[in-house]
């Protein structure tokens, strides 16, 4: 059996969850339709609707907005409130301005960059070398013309390296100064305490296969004041925010998820805490040169730990690990087979060759300390085979020469 050590990008589920998930599929109903059947379904939809809202400190269950995942609900967030913004039309846009990090995941990025293509004026928030937000910064520039900003978005955890933002600070500003805030809060959910309310934002996205939950159902916590322009449209589910028939057996077992991962979360976080410092002391002590990136201690998230391995390819040590029987990543999963260095690396002052070298392991439900210990045992030798095979050209080879 593999050595699992890939959670950032999807977390296996739990047999707790697996067993809600597959007696939820027996089940067969729409729960718009008006008969018994279907609203039993709807009955089931809310409940979970309320769950997930309860752990996520959200004010009431109709603030939760189920999608079919993280990407959806950062789309619906960043278009949907900058249309509301500028009255539902990107033809001179009154309030052009969008805040946010270039260390965020591309489901943000991209969604920023297709909003700049059409007028949006987006700034860049600078952060440090361990990818942490300068606040004093941000402020000022939230500060600086608030009548003239659509949003500012800033996730709660890198995805790659495990940096927590300053969400509280962030949503206190946006909040006094009446600029909608958004949360990429994937990574997060599960590993540190999340409170939507308690942080003032306006949107918050959260994803269940993160925490083991089914892949394809996530959900977009909304300010009851917010209503974002629809980027779907259809039947006006949840709220007319969101049109969709909805996912009930993905709901239900996505609060199953939720539940678990929230419900002993200080004692989860501190397992894990120990199992990555665990796991970093062992790569610090048997690899020379290896570099942690992101910051250490409580600066960054419990399960992540990142390294870059100057004068290795990531992608051999990738496979060198996986030809030993552990499942590593060289960052997001989202850009997995694209051969070019971490955006997030680079944003954070590496130069290329240090943000290819880099390697990504993120711990879970079901990881052990012998898991850890089979990590350290494996790396130094695959590290040395990487090494011998020295950085290769970001151009694969099969292109290398084509016109």
């Amino acid at each position: 059996m593999p050595i699992y050590l890939d959670h950032a990008a999807t977390s296996p589920m739990p047999a707790e969850v697996l067993e809600v998930y597959t007696r939820e599929l027996a089940r067969r109903a729409n729960p718009s339709a008006l008969h018994a059947v279907g609203q039993a379904a709807r009955m089931r939809i809310e409940e979970a609707r309320e769950d997930i809202a309860r752990a996520v400190g959200a004010a009431t269950s109709s603030e939760v907005i189920f999608t079919s995942g993280g990407t959806e609900a950062d789309n619906l967030a960043l278009k949907g409130l900058y249309l509301t913004r500028n009255n539902g039309s990107f033809d001179a846009p009154t309030r052009p301005r969008v805040l946010t990090t270039r260390i965020e995941h591309h489901a943000v990025l991209d969604s920023v960059d297709w909003l700049a293509d059409l007028g949006a004026e987006v700034v860049d928030l600078e952060v440090d070398s361990t990818g942490r937000l300068d606040l004093e910064a941000a402020l000022a520039e939230l500060r600086r013309d608030p009548e003239a900003t659509a949003l500012i978005s800033v996730m709660a955890a890198n995805n790659e390296i495990g940096t927590l933002q300053p969400l509280r600070e962030i949503g206190q500003a946006a909040a006094e100064l009446g600029v909608p805030f958004h949360i990429d809060a994937v990574q997060a959910l599960g590993q540190i305490p999340l409170d939507f309310a308690e942080i003032g934002a306006t949107a918050m996205t959260i994803t269940a296969h993160k925490i083991g939950g089914p892949v394809g159902i996530g959900a977009l916590l909304l300010d009851r004041s917010a209503a974002p322009t629809p980027i779907l449209h259809g039947g006006g589910q949840e709220r007319g925010v969101r049109s969709g028939t909805l996912d009930v057996a993905g709901a239900v077992a996505f609060a199953a998820a939720v539940e678990l991962v929230t419900g002993d979360l200080e004692a989860r976080a501190a397992r894990l805490s120990g199992l990555r410092d665990r796991l970093i002391a062992g790569v610090e002590s048997a690899v020379d040169g290896a570099r942690l990136s992101g910051p250490r201690g409580q600066g960054r998230l419990p399960a992540n730990a990142h390294f870059t391995f100057p004068g290795c390819e990531g992608d051999s040590l990738l496979f060198g690990l996986d030809a030993r029987g552990l499942a590593t990543s060289t960052g997001s999963a989202c850009s997995a087979g694209v051969s070019r260095p971490s955006h997030v690396l680079l944003a954070c002052g590496m130069d290329e060759d240090a943000a290819r070298s880099a390697q990504r392991f993120s711990l879970g439900h079901d990881t052990t300390e012998d898991d850890v210990d089979a990590l350290l045992a494996a790396l130094p030798e695959v590290v040395e085979q990487a090494r011998r095979a020295g950085m290769v050209s970001a151009t694969p080879r099969w292109m290398q020469g084509a016109s």
